[in-house]
């Protein structure tokens, strides 16, 4: 099954990405983000999206600029995420046609992130917003606009977020964290998955 889980890899380091590239997609999950404070950002994304083509989708987080955009261009990488909600690195991800999926936490920054084409909406910090809030928002969001929670979310709440019209999340320390090995990150996304599966199906 295609699983809306997005896993976070701050603070990754090009030696060891590979690894836990490879324990993650082995664990169930297809969606990965390297974000761009991280050590030799770039790097890593290229080492994944050549390990990992056919079998992930690889993309750089915390893109503030649209030359981040241009940069992650050529990598291999194909998708855009951001804390927040800027049209001009929306509109450049679309142009080189690449996933766009912006930080948003209010109904004025949803609606223009949509207009400008994004490909899917990061609730962020989820914690702040709160099913509740997510869910007035969802309201007013086009029928099927993807919707992701991400900070504050995990296995033990997914059920309360997909209830509130949440499509799919964000995972960083949850599931990664500078130093940890490959083998901690598995057992870490298998729990991850199979909490997120057992939500799915209730």
């Amino acid at each position: 099954m295609s699983r809306e889980i997005i896993a976070i890899l701050r603070g990754v380091k090009p030696d060891e990405v590979q690894d836990i590239g490879d324990a993650l997609v082995d664990a169930g999950i297809g969606m990965i983000e390297v974000p761009l404070n991280s050590p030799d950002p770039f790097r890593s994304i290229g080492i994944l999206a050549e390990a990992l083509s056919g079998r992930a989708r690889i993309g750089a987080g915390t893109v503030l600029t649209p030359e981040e955009v241009n940069a992650l261009n050529g990598t291999g990488g194909t998708f855009v995420v951001s804390p927040d909600c800027n049209p001009a690195v929306i509109d450049r991800t679309k142009a080189l046609n690449m996933g766009s999926y912006p930080g948003v936490a209010t109904p004025t920054e949803c609606l223009t992130a949509v207009r400008h084409g994004a490909d899917g909406l990061k609730f962020f910090p989820a914690f702040l917003i709160g099913v509740k809030g997510l869910a007035a928002i969802r309201t007013i969001l086009p029928q099927g606009a993807l919707t992701y929670a991400v900070g504050g979310v995990g296995p033990d709440n997914f059920q309360d977020w997909f209830d509130a019209g949440a499509t799919g999340f964000g995972i960083g320390t949850g599931i990664y964290q500078p130093g940890m090995s490959a083998m901690t990150v598995h057992k870490r996304a298998r729990a991850i998955v199979a909490a997120y599966d057992g939500a799915v199906k209730t």
